[in-house]
Parts: C-alpha cells; structure tokens; sequence
C-alpha cells in the first residue's frame, strides 16, 4: 500500500522544483508554482510511481438543483463530502434533493458570491457551476444577464486568481434553430435571452483559454432528463411527464405537426443525467484539460422513441407485451397536441451534439441512448413511486 502525503510535506523534503514535474499534467503547476494552492490534496509518494490527485473541498452552486444534486451525488460516490451547496430554496421542494446526499454546508444564493469572493470560505479547490435561471421561456432580460452572465463572470475572476478549477454549465440553446451543433462561432445562433447569456460567458471564456492559471471547462448540456428532477415543474424532461401522464391518465401526450416535423418526430440529443454526472467527473479528473464542449449523445431521437419507451417500460413491469407506435396511437395511449403558438419562433426542433471536441480529450465515458436511459430512469420512477406508496 502507497504512503500517502500531503503536498505541501513532498515540497519541503523534495524542493518546491520537484513537485511540478510530479504534476505536469497539471495546468496549474505548468502555467505557474502555485503552491499553496496545492497544501490541500493528496498525493502519494514518489516511490508508488502514481500521482492521485483528491479536492478537498469543493462548491456545487445550484447544488439543490436537477444537476446539481446529481454531481454532489456522484461526488459522494467517490467519497468526497466537503461539499458546499449554494442555491435559493424559494421552492422548499428542492430541499429533497439533499437530503440524502452528504455536504458540509449549505449556503444560499444571495449571500454567497460576496462571501466568496471576500474569502470567507477559504481555498476552494474546484466549483461546479450549475446555478442558473434555466427556463428557456423566461423574457426577463435583466434577469437572465445577473444570473446566469454576471455571476458567472464572478466566479471566473475569482477561480482564476485563487488557483480554483471551475467546470460550469453552458447550454446547447447557444445554437438556436442551427443544424449544426459544432463549437464554432459560425453556428451559434440563440434564439431565447437564456440562450444568450450562455453563449456570451462561453465566449469569454474562449478568449481567457489562452492565459488561464487553471483549468475551466464548459459544458453545452442538451437534452438531460433522471432522477431529482421533480421539482422543475414544467421544465422538467419529456421522460418525467409522459411517466406522469400514462401512471395518471394511461395516455401520453407529445407536440403535434410543427414545421417540416410530423406529429412527435423533433428530433432532440436526449442525455441521461449520471451520463452527464460522469462526463464531468473525468474532466474532474483531468484538470489538464479546458475549453468548451457540448455535452450529448451525438444521436438526435424523435419524441415519439422517449413516449413509446416510457410506456413499454411501464408495461413490462406489468408483464404486458410491447406496443408499437401505431397500436399507441390508434388505441389513444399515444395523442398529440397542437403546437403552442408561445413556442413558434422560438423552438428547437433538432439538436444532435457533435462529440468530435469532447471526445479529443479522451474523454471515454460511454453515452446511452433512449432505449437504455429512458428504460433505466422509468424503472428508478417507478421504484420511487411504490416506496412513496409502500
């Protein structure tokens, strides 16, 4: 077994020069000797021939939220704990979210960014950013450009002069009505003020790329749905209402006909969310590694395949046989509803991530599709709601 040693104590015995060579894999040290900033993680000794790098003390903003609750999860699958969640529990729902999961603290918004950036919680080793006004409906200009612009500009001033690593989250409505989802100026076009506000911080962002102390990763999310999302009302994932429609009514409900797409045929990237959680986790791992990259599948599935899904999956836990979509549609299990006027103009009918940058880092993390995530997740409902039951 490896003896383990702090970093500050192989810095003392070898040389301050010595360390960097032990991390150079590590933006921080390559770009500058930040010392201090590395007294905190684990190292082993030289004589194991490994170099195991551990934070130890991390910050999730929206912490509460969806994704944010599944990265502290995820965390603490590793066994990582010193965790502090930010987020605004306005919506006391969200409480649920943490409370099975192990933190140091909880901090709410509103006083967070001034605390932090006055160093009341000192050194931080990496925040996941996921706090962030997310309705892709929300008009409130103003609104948006403090929460989601302003803050995260904040944090990045703060992580790049205190040393911390920064993995935030950005947004495939950066590319609005584009058919190409490549990271590249020329197809971003947002067609919504949130989608905006992600593509201004990712460009800053790629200006900084060159001079950055250390590592920032964005993250393009596209379509996420799993567990912890109950909260997000009308926001929350296809997946979560059509389960909630067929256990209520035994009908699920998709858009009907709207521009060249037939009745359910948009066509989305659907991503399970501890794909998502295990994405960042390796570039977690890999703090040699920045930029910004989408975040998907790389598939672009129709409506139609998450409803079908849903439903079969419910069905075969009944021990029923499968229903194509034609028998769902005809019988009225499957029903589309007219196109909300709200919503012309301003909708995504297609997205498919294109994974070529991500997947340039080594980033090796497998992705499912529908079938296997849809299938997965309503099994995780269903287990939920007979506990909830029981």
């Amino acid at each position: 077994m490896p003896v383990f040693h702090s970093a500050f104590s192989i810095g003392w015995q070898m040389g301050a020069s010595t360390l960097p060579a032990l991390c150079q894999n590590h933006r921080a040290w390559i770009h500058n000797n930040r010392f201090a900033a590395y007294a905190r993680y684990v190292l082993p000794s030289p004589q194991s021939g490994v170099l195991k790098v551990m934070a130890q003390r991390l910050i999730v903003t929206g912490g509460a939220g969806f994704i944010g609750s599944n990265i502290i999860h995820g965390l603490n699958q590793r066994g990582l704990s010193n965790i502090i969640a930010v987020d605004n529990l306005t919506n006391g729902d969200k409480a649920l979210n943490l409370a099975d999961l192990a933190i140091s603290d909880y901090v709410d918004k509103d006083s967070f960014y001034d605390a932090l950036l006055a160093g009341h919680f000192g050194q931080i080793d990496a925040i996941f950013h996921e706090g962030a006004c997310s309705s892709t409906t929300e008009q409130n200009g103003r609104y948006m450009m403090a929460n989601n612009y302003e803050t995260s500009k904040k944090l990045l001033t703060y992580c790049q002069r205190t040393g911390t690593r920064l993995l935030y989250a950005s947004s495939a409505a950066t590319y609005g009505a584009s058919t190409t989802f490549t990271e590249d100026p020329a197809y971003e076009k947002p067609l919504n003020v949130y989608g905006y506000s992600k593509l201004l911080f990712d460009q800053i962002v790629r200006r900084a790329l060159p001079e950055l102390a250390t590592q920032v990763v964005g993250f393009r999310y596209f379509n996420v749905y799993g567990p912890r999302e109950q909260h997000k009302g009308g926001m929350a994932s296809v997946a979560f209402h059509n389960f909630n429609q067929f256990m209520a009514d035994g009908c699920v409900r998709l858009f009907g006909e709207y521009g060249q797409c037939q009745p359910g045929e948009q066509r989305r990237d659907f991503l399970a969310v501890g794909d998502l959680v295990a994405a960042k986790l390796w570039f977690f791992d890999h703090p040699d590694q920045s930029g910004v990259f989408n975040l998907g599948t790389g598939r672009a599935q129709p409506f139609n395949d998450v409803a079908t899904t849903v439903v079969n999956t419910v069905r075969a836990q009944k021990n029923l046989p499968p229903l194509t979509k034609a028998d769902m549609v005809s019988s009225g299990v499957l029903r589309y509803v007219p196109f909300p006027d709200k919503l012309r103009g301003r909708y995504q009918c297609f997205t498919q991530a294109d994974m070529r940058a991500l997947r340039a880092t080594g980033c090796n993390v497998p992705f499912r599709d529908v079938a296997q995530g849809v299938s997965d997740y309503v099994r995780q409902l269903i287990t939920s709601r007979s506990g909830l039951m029981a």
